[in-house]
């Protein structure tokens, strides 16, 4: 029992939470103690590890500097890639609505109906006090306030090195108090899904079963249609290409991992015929920058956990939801279940209910596993963009991918 890996925890954890909300509703209904402990831990990660991560990301990567033009075209290619794959998420889980009559308790504080004002949207978004901003757990103003921090760091140069060296051990810290959390997941999972099913019924097993097959469905179509427009108008030959990124696919799929999936990627790519310099930059930065399966899962369950709650999201807040979204995606990579605590950030800055977050963490497992492997598929195309935006030519390329 001791070998089984976390994510099989979380399996049992969540079938256990059905069985006990179907057989025993009342006694299921009390354990809601457990899932609230594990979902403040869960909170308490939120405002740190973006601080650390993101502080140290733009103040401690000289990357964009040095790589000059090469940098520039990546973010840009980043930047519009993964604003497609947010949207394609939100126009899915809007004309699915996977979450509608699940009725997920809502928040104590929701959103108000009426929009705000423009200018009182914009407003919001700089924080007065960063401190204020931790406190209610706004990721948009945490992001903002740590662009701009690791900015200044960045400008003022080895006077800053203090400051990065303290974010970058911030971030460390609470990736390893991250996994100290996860390791209570399978109790909070089993606690919310049980508490979930003796008060909503089966319904929500119905709803999670849609969410699952919308987020694949979406996924195929990113890929198909998004990225293989990319590769036709950028001429990249598609079967050559199906073949370098076949293996690194497969294994970002199997492990649930980029980084298992990251040598192999780096090593095809270069066979490829994208010069070793742009891969060494473009697939790494990608990591943080690129992810752009996770950014479609993300905005997809966001979404997911208002419509489970019946809250009713105007297009001005999706939208302000979706631009939270796609500043704190980037500079997280490596982050343990990273896609739960940017989840956890949003839902908390949208006064959404964070029960929603322990339910999704039980199918988490399989969802990952098709967001990671977009993830490294999508960042293995951006390095050949780029490289095809220097003028390389892969018609002339030939591959010899070596095999698993």
């Amino acid at each position: 029992m001791k070998r089984l890996s976390l994510t099989a925890w979380i399996f049992i954890g969540m079938a256990a939470g059905i069985a006990v909300g179907i057989a025993v509703p009342g006694f299921a209904s009390r354990l809601s103690p457990i899932s609230n402990i594990f979902l403040r831990l869960i909170r308490s990660i939120i405002a740190p590890l973006i601080l650390g991560t993101l502080v140290y990301g733009i103040a401690g990567s000289g990357d964009l500097k040095r790589m000059g033009r090469i940098g520039l075209k990546a973010i840009v290619y980043f930047e519009a890639v993964t604003t497609i794959a947010l949207f394609l998420g939100l126009a899915a889980v809007n004309l699915v609505r996977p979450g509608a009559g699940m009725k997920l308790a809502p928040a104590a504080e929701t959103l108000p109906q009426n929009q705000q004002p423009a200018a009182s949207v914009i407003e919001h978004i700089f924080p007065s006090s960063i401190i204020d901003a931790m406190a209610r757990g706004d990721v948009l103003e945490i992001v903002v306030f740590s662009f701009l921090f690791g900015a200044a760091c960045a400008a003022i140069g080895t006077k800053a090195k203090p400051v990065v060296v303290f974010c970058e051990s911030l971030a460390q810290v609470m990736f390893r108090y991250t996994n100290y959390v996860m390791y209570l997941a399978p109790l909070g999972v089993g606690a919310a899904i049980a508490v979930t099913v003796a008060s909503k019924g089966s319904t929500v097993l119905l709803g999670l079963g849609k969410l699952v097959l919308t987020m694949y469905a979406a996924q195929i179509v990113f890929v198909v249609l998004v990225l293989g427009s990319v590769m036709l108008l950028t001429r990249i030959p598609a079967g050559a290409f199906y073949r370098a990124v076949r293996e690194p696919f497969l294994l970002a799929f199997s492990t649930a991992s980029s980084e298992a999936a990251l040598p192999r990627a780096l090593e095809n790519m270069e066979q490829f015929g994208v010069p070793p310099y742009i891969v060494a930059f473009v697939i790494p930065t990608g990591y943080s920058f690129n992810a752009d399966g996770s950014t479609l899962y993300l905005s997809l369950a966001s979404v997911f956990v208002a419509q489970a709650a019946g809250i009713q999201l105007s297009l001005g807040q999706q939208l302000l939801m979706m631009l939270t979204l796609m500043l704190t995606t980037k500079g997280v990579a490596g982050v343990p279940r990273q896609a739960l605590v940017l989840l956890a950030g949003a839902l908390s800055t949208f006064h959404l209910p964070m029960e929603g977050v322990a339910v999704l963490l039980g199918i988490d497992a399989v969802m990952d596993m098709a967001r990671t492997s977009v993830n490294v598929v999508g960042n293995c195309l951006a390095s050949a963009v780029v490289a095809r935006w220097e003028g390389v030519d892969f018609s002339t390329k030939e591959g010899n991918y070596s095999r698993v």
